[in-house]
């Protein structure tokens, strides 16, 4: 059987400015702002939880803002396969992540996991 659980919310924003909107949100949660690797730094901004309990992003979007959440998990497949069973359907396939919806029609992402307790099977789509 594999695991899952919630990793932490995504603020899509799409405003293209991604330093202010990353300011923004970082003052109003109290949180650091960490710069990720060059491949991503142009797209996310990593909000640090004090607490090291969620991870949460700031990310530049071309469609409206909104949050979306991420359910890491150590099999994606199996994963997307048990939340298709509930209802959800897969939108897309995005390098080691699927991005899902639900049936009350918000978008999530399943991602592999992070966590020292997790070992991730991820399949790397182009």
């Amino acid at each position: 059987m594999h695991k899952s659980k919630l990793a932490g919310f995504i603020i899509d924003c799409e405003s293209g400015d991604l330093r202010s909107s990353s300011n923004f949100w970082g003052a109003a949660l109290g949180m650091r702002l960490q710069q990720l690797p060059s491949d991503e730094a142009d797209r996310y901004m990593r909000l640090v939880d004090p607490n090291s309990d969620l991870h949460i992003e700031v990310q530049t979007v071309k469609h409206p803002s909104r949050v979306h959440l991420d359910i890491e998990s150590d099999d994606i497949e199996a994963e997307v396969v048990r939340l298709e069973r509930l209802g959800a359907t897969r939108v897309a396939n995005v390098h080691t992540w699927v991005v899902m919806q639900a049936p009350t029609g918000h978008r999530f992402c399943v991602v592999c996991a992070s966590s020292e307790d997790f070992e991730c099977r991820a399949t790397q789509w182009p």
